[in-house]
């Protein structure tokens, strides 16, 4: 399928009212016609009028026989105004009429391909997204979408304007003689010939202007969120050179183009001059012969003009059509993706207290063996600790319960059934996620906090930022829980940060808490005073811990200590310690550099 056809998917559920637009369009065009004949009627029975010599007869020359008034009389050429400006107004009526539909059209199916690629966005997983980078993304979902519904509801509508006014304006020409069309005719194929090669070239123009405007997103995207990086780095210097050169690139890309495009257009002026001319001079001609009067001269004049702006404006639209389908082919290649995480056709029911099985699983994510055969039983109220250096596949584990990715072999099971006859939504409403590196929306704490229950009320919020050990300094902060935060907003400390995320987690209310490195950000006594606070509310809930921390997953009931991908060693704290290996040897070495207060452990607030 072409990337027009593609389109065209999207567009076919404004078929009719583009068809009433252009049925519109083509009376506004009509009225377009008329207008020069009713203007040659006039310098021909009102102005140049000869009894002994009558002009030969046009399209409308029944306004002339004499129901209007007598040739030469002020009667006529009232009558004549009148009909004139009637024309004249239902041109513009028509017009605007057309203007307004095929622009909703457009809006409307910009709105389609806007909320089509977000939802892709969503759907996809971690792995395909990872292929575009964020430069890629922005304009893909911005600049692709307003400028591919450009083709269908603007230029469609120009060309379609354009070719039915040349065919028009052929057809009156032809009616005033057939002469008046030799020179159009002679010099139509030359101008194809090079349109063609005109398109051919702008089309990979366009093709690395799009590619060099990404690069140029990409390179601001990253500067504005690694802003303080660069600064306490000094390294403006360095990025403000990025920037340039791809600034510069676009720069030599967009000359190129004006070359080009002045270059052609300098062909088709020729052309275009050569043809009007041409036929002025043989209208000329045709006038001192008395082949035709001096009002189709007027007319004859005009016809040839509106063919020339109208070619004129074909050249235009198929120009600006070669970046409308490069941007439609990225448009599609992005929306056609399919996702290596596929939603469950039947959806299952999922019980409240899911008992979830790992059974041989490894992953592999490209050439990269992530995990290697993990197999683990954790039936509900479960408390699961996973260790492990950086790389170790503690977070892939957790994030594959809920298929951010899909293992490559083995099984993960709830309730024994395999994850994937599952739908996505109702497996991932099982779990609540607090990752390590935590993202704030830009919007007030409360917003922030209820993000999943947006509807929940503040008593709720409260109650989770409370047990998160978060509500004493929400409530110092300018507003409360009304404060702006995120990107725009008031900063926060990594702890404060963290602390909010585990406080959204604890108001999805999940019966599956998954907290990745959570706690990475907060000092001990913090860290103590969350976990007994989660295992005081959730007493019955299954948690999985993973962490760098010993004092994080002491009192769980199963530690899992990965090294590759692989589990190395499992068993309760007090078995891994006595088994002296790499659990023991990271328990006593920040035993020793005071990272936990050993003389606390085994204490059930713990």
């Amino acid at each position: 399928m072409g990337t027009f056809r593609y389109g065209l998917k999207y567009w076919k559920k404004y078929i009719p009212l583009s068809l009433l637009s252009k049925l519109f369009s083509l009376i506004a065009i009509v009225c377009d016609i008329a207008l020069p004949l009713i203007s040659a009627g006039v310098i021909d029975y009102c102005i140049a009028y000869d009894p002994a010599d009558p002009p030969a007869g046009n399209l409308l020359s029944f306004l002339y026989d004499g129901r209007l008034g007598a040739p030469c009389s002020w009667q006529l050429f009232g009558n004549v105004a009148i009909i004139f400006a009637a024309v004249l107004l239902l041109r513009i009526v028509f017009l605007y009429c057309k203007n307004i539909t095929f622009q909703w059209c457009g809006l409307r199916m910009e709105c389609t391909l806007r909320e089509e690629t977000y939802a892709k966005l969503l759907t996809l997983d971690s792995e395909t997204i990872s292929r575009y980078n964020m430069g890629e993304l922005l304009t893909t979902m911005n600049r692709d979408t307003i400028i591919f519904k450009e083709m269908y509801s603007r230029i469609l509508m120009n060309l379609f304007d354009s070719l039915v006014m040349i065919s028009f304006s052929f057809a009156v020409l032809a009616s005033l003689d057939w002469r008046l069309l030799f020179l159009p005719v002679a010099i139509a194929p030359f101008f194809i010939v090079c349109l063609v090669r005109y398109l051919s070239q702008s089309r990979k123009l366009f093709r690395a202007i799009r590619e060099a405007y990404s690069e140029l997103n990409l390179t601001v995207q990253e500067n504005i969120d690694a802003v303080r990086i660069v600064r306490s780095f000094a390294a403006e210097g360095t990025e403000m050179e990025k920037f340039d050169a791809r600034n510069k690139k676009i720069y030599d890309l967009s000359t190129r183009q004006v070359k080009l495009t002045s270059k052609y257009n300098s062909i088709f002026m020729g052309f275009q001059q050569a043809g009007y001319v041409g036929t002025v001079a043989v209208a000329v001609l045709l006038v001192l012969s008395g082949n035709i009067a001096l009002g189709a001269l007027t007319a004859a004049t005009t016809y040839v003009t509106k063919i020339i702006s109208h070619i004129t404006q074909i050249s235009r639209s198929c120009f600006m059509m070669q970046n409308q389908l490069v941007s439609g082919g990225r448009l599609r290649h992005f929306l056609e993706e399919e996702s290596a995480v596929p939603d469950a056709p039947e959806a299952l029911l999922l019980s409240r207290e899911p008992h979830i099985r790992l059974e041989n699983v490894s992953l592999t994510l490209g050439d990269k063996q992530i995990l290697k055969n993990i197999s683990l039983d954790i039936p509900y109220g479960k408390k699961v600790g996973l260790m492990g250096g950086t790389g170790s596949g503690k977070s892939a584990l957790l994030k594959s319960l809920s298929r951010v990715f899909d293992v490559t072999s083995g099984a993960i099971t709830v309730d024994g059934k395999d994850v994937r006859e599952y739908s996505l939504d109702a497996l991932r409403a099982e779990y609540a996620y607090v990752f390590q590196d935590v993202f704030l929306f830009s919007n007030t704490v409360d917003a922030n906090v209820a993000f999943t229950r947006p509807d929940c009320d503040r008593e709720t919020v409260t109650d989770a930022t409370e047990a998160a050990q978060a509500a004493r300094f929400v409530e110092k902060l300018s507003e409360g829980y009304e404060t702006i935060v995120g990107e725009r907003g008031v900063g926060l400390s990594g702890g404060q940060k963290q602390r909010l995320s585990i406080a959204r987690a604890l108001v999805k209310g999940a019966p599956v808490l998954i907290l990745d490195d959570a706690s990475s950000a907060l000092d001990m006594a913090t860290e103590k005073r969350v976990l007994a606070s989660l295992k005081a509310r959730c007493p019955q809930n299954t948690l999985l811990i993973a962490a760098h921390r010993v004092s994080s997953v002491m009192d769980c009931d199963e530690i899992l200590y990965l090294r590759d991908g692989e589990v190395i060693e499992r068993g309760t704290a007090d078995e891994l310690i006595a088994l002296g290996g790499a659990f023991a040897k990271v328990y006593r070495l920040q035993t020793e550099d005071g990272q936990i207060d050993d003389s606390t452990y085994g204490r059930a607030e713990l």
